[in-house]
C-alpha cells in the first residue's frame, strides 16, 4: 500500500511560470544560485555543484554549455555591480521555496533574450545592473540566448534531423 502525497509547487516556480518561463529557464535557477554563491565566496565546490546540476538536468551535451554560458553572465553581472546578486542559499531546503528579485530579473533577462524581446530584456538588464547597460553582460546574455533559443510557446524548439539533398 502506498500513500500518495500532493506536492505543492514552490512559490519560486509559481513566480517563474507567471513570467512565462519554460522548463529550461526554471531549471536554471539552482544553477544560477550555485554560480552566484561561487562568485561571492570563491567556493570551488559551488561552481562544481552548478555544473553537476546542469548535467543532471539537461545531460552533458546541453548542461555543460548551459552552465558555462550562465557562468559568463553571472561573472559579468558581478563585474559591473558591486556586491553581486542577492540569491537564496541553494543548499537550504526552506530557502529554495522562495525567490529574490535579483533571481527573478536574471531569469527574466534570459527569458526575454531567448525570445528576442529587446524592450523587456533591456528593462531586465537595467534592473540587474542597477541602471547600467553593460555591453559585456548584454553580449554574454545574447550569446547564451543564441545558443539556447526558445521555441514557440512554453516549450523549447524541436530540432529536426538535417535533410540531405543532391546538388548537381
Amino acid at each position: 500500500m502506498s500513500i500518495q502525497t500532493q506536492q505543492t509547487p514552490h512559490r519560486c516556480h509559481e513566480v517563474l511560470e507567471t513570467l512565462g518561463c519554460d522548463d529550461f529557464e526554471i531549471g536554471l535557477l539552482p544553477v544560477l544560485r550555485h554560480l552566484c554563491v561561487s562568485a561571492q565566496s570563491a567556493d570551488p565546490k559551488s561552481w562544481s555543484r552548478a555544473f553537476d546540476i546542469a548535467v543532471e538536468r539537461y545531460g552533458e551535451a546541453i548542461g555543460l554549455p548551459a552552465a558555462h554560458g550562465l557562468h559568463k553572465i553571472v561573472l559579468s553581472v558581478f563585474a559591473c555591480r558591486a556586491g553581486g546578486l542577492e540569491v537564496k542559499d541553494p543548499l537550504d531546503t526552506e530557502a529554495r521555496k522562495d525567490i529574490t528579485d535579483d533571481e527573478v530579473q536574471m531569469l527574466s533577462m534570459v527569458h526575454h533574450m531567448r525570445r528576442d524581446n529587446s524592450a523587456a530584456a533591456r528593462s531586465a538588464v537595467a534592473f540587474v545592473t542597477r541602471g547600467r547597460m553593460d555591453p559585456v553582460l548584454i553580449r554574454a546574455g545574447l550569446t547564451f540566448a543564441n545558443r539556447f533559443p526558445a521555441g514557440v510557446g512554453r516549450h523549447a524548439r524541436k530540432v529536426a534531423r538535417p535533410k540531405l539533398s543532391v546538388v548537381a
